[in-house]
């Protein structure tokens, strides 16, 4: 049983980081890198402060900081007073970010079809499902 976990480890390690080269390959054709893509896309509903969306990305708040400050620096991102913290500013998608956001997710779009007809989506969902009873065991343990 411990064998079958450590090679299940191993491969969700090597998984993630083949989507991180892929998510960077993905992000680059709009000139973007993954870390701006998941940013933007994380704050594109309501729109977060920084500490929010760290959260949400589980990375630290600085990580994030510093890419929404491009963001804001590129016009992809603004700042918006936040009723709820005068000294946290909730950051949204200007109409320049939407339209990148819009562009990065079609290409995702196209490159998650071929993979999804490469492997078949029997197998995406038998191991999402797999990836989330694991997920929800390891959670229960802190």
């Amino acid at each position: 049983m411990a064998d079958e976990m450590a090679m299940l480890v191993a491969d969700v390690y090597e998984l993630a980081g083949l989507l991180r080269r892929s998510g960077e390959a993905i992000a680059a054709r709009e000139g973007q890198t993954q870390a701006r893509w998941q940013f933007l896309s994380v704050i594109s509903d309501d729109g977060l402060t920084v500490p929010q969306a760290a959260r949400r990305l589980g990375v630290t708040r600085q990580a994030v900081q510093r890419v929404a400050n491009e963001l804001v620096d590129d016009l992809l991102v603004e700042l918006a007073s936040n009723p709820d913290h005068r000294t946290s500013p909730l950051c949204r998608l200007t109409g320049d970010g939407r339209r990148i956001l819009a562009r990065i997710n079609k290409i995702a779009e196209v490159e998650n079809r071929r993979l999804t007809q490469a492997v078949g989506a029997e197998v995406l969902k038998a191991t999402d499902r797999g990836v989330r009873s694991v997920t929800s065991a390891l959670r229960g343990q802190w």
